[in-house]
Order: C-alpha cells, then structure tokens, then sequence
C-alpha cells in the first residue's frame, strides 16, 4: 500500500522546481494533492498529463499577495474533500537585487519579505490547523532555506525571514502536538531549480559547491524526498524538527573550502 492513499494534501506554489516535485511527489504515493497556485489554466495542464500517469492533482488559487485567496483556497479544498491530512506551505520569495546587507540594502524590500515568507505560512497554517484538529491529526512541512541557519553577506531580508519560518515551525510543533499535528521544517541547500540554473553564474554555483562535502546541487525531488518523510506516518514520532537538505553545507571547518573543497570542485 501507498504512503498516503486517501490522503488530502495542499502544497502552494507549485507550478515548477521544488513544489512541483513535492506535488507528484505525495500524489505518487497515493495523495490527492491541490496546487495552490495563481495560474490555474496551466496548472490544470500539468494535472491533466500526470493523471495519464493516474496521478490525482488540482490547481485551487492561491496568490500569495492577495491575502483574501488563502481562506479561499482553504475554503475549496475542504468543501470538496472535508479534510487537509498535508499542508505544504512551498512559497517563498526574495529580492536579491535590492536586498543586501543591513546598510546598503532596501528597507521596504526587507520588511516586505518578511511579511510574504513568514506571513504565509502564518496565514495558511492559521486556517488549517483547525481543521486538522477537528481530524485529530496533520502534518505541516515549512519550507525553509539554508539561509535561515547560515549569516550571509547579503540577502538579510531573506536569511531573518527563513529564520522565521524555522522559529514558527517550532512554534506550532510545540503548541499544536497535543492534537497529534506535527510541523517540521526542510530547508534547501543550492537545488537545482530551472530559476537557480537560470540566475546563478557558473562560477558562483562552483564556489559553493565548494563548501559542500557530497560536491553536486540538491535536486527538486531529494527536497520532494524529506517532504514525503514529514508528510507520512514514517516521520509519525517527529516533530519541530529543522531537517537541512543541504549536501553537507557548513557543516565542518571554515576551511574545508581551502583544503578540499575546491580541489574536488575542480577535479570533477
């Protein structure tokens, strides 16, 4: 039998990279998965081709600054199905072009990242978890960044707002658990997403590959992976937990980079 037959989960932002693969992901293990997106005619294209694969997804609108489609949303899924088992909460966003260090970069900018990163998974999760409590169960899964353990020299509004959804995590784990709802958190290292490929140049992506010991990028489906773990009765006995997917990043010396890392990065 299927991890999550019968299982009703919604995952937002889920049109490409790590949402589309969290989506198939839980729909491959027997889920009916609603994508939480904006565009719903090519979400229903994609639905439409994984469903010859007997895949059971559904686009349900989500725009994530329109904060009147997060009940909207909620609304449908539960009128057509009577119950979220999975909430994803996949959406996250940053500003990297005016987003710097705590001097130079843009203050609106900053403060409007945190209001979209953190207040999505507060909203969402808001409207949810009395569901789930009427169920007597659920699983939410943040997801989160590297960035949100690791200081950068740039990109602050972005780091304190990972920083945040790890810290709501943990929140609701402690604060719901009693309700048998679990929250856990997975947090991305570099993944090679189509946006990530597109934006980063090659030498930046080499750099950091040098300070990360299994020396490849992370893929959509090893995030899709820990989602499952979260999302199933495998990971029943876990909660508030802030799992890195990071391919090793950071986790030794400062100066493995200088010893080994580059040194593998350019041998490959």
């Amino acid at each position: 039998m299927r991890k999550l037959e019968n299982a009703i989960a919604l995952v937002t932002s889920s049109t490409r990279g790590i949402g589309l693969a969290c989506a198939k992901k839980l729909a491959s293990e027997g889920a009916i998965v609603y994508m939480g997106v904006r565009r719903l005619e090519v979400t229903q294209e994609i639905c439409d081709e994984v469903a010859k694969e007997g895949l059971k997804m559904k686009p349900v609108f989500f725009d994530a600054y329109n904060i009147d489609s997060y009940e909207t949303m909620v609304e449908e899924v539960i009128r057509e199905q009577g119950k979220i088992d999975i909430l994803v909460n996949n959406f996250g966003t940053g500003r990297p072009e005016v987003d710097l260090d705590l001097v130079s970069g843009d203050e609106k900018a900053f403060f409007d990242i945190l209001e979209a990163n953190i207040g999505s998974v507060y909203r969402i999760s808001k409207l949810v978890i009395p569901h789930m409590i009427k169920q007597g169960k659920g699983s939410i899964v943040n997801i989160s960044s590297i960035g949100g353990t690791v200081p950068d020299i740039s990109r602050i509004g972005y780091g304190v707002s990972k920083a945040g959804v790890n810290n709501i995590t943990q929140q609701i784990a402690m604060q719901y658990a009693r309700y048998n709802i679990r929250c856990n958190a997975v947090l991305p290292g570099l993944t090679a997403t189509d946006a990530a490929l597109d934006n980063m140049p090659e030498q930046f992506i080499k750099s950091f590959l040098s300070h990360v010991p299994l020396n490849r990028m992370g893929t959509p489906e090893d995030m899709a992976n820990a989602v499952l773990f979260f999302a199933s009765d495998d990971s029943s006995y876990v909660t508030g937990h802030i799992m890195e997917v990071s391919g090793g990043y950071h986790l030794g010396t400062p100066q493995y980079a200088d010893f080994v890392g580059r040194k593998v990065v350019e041998e490959k």
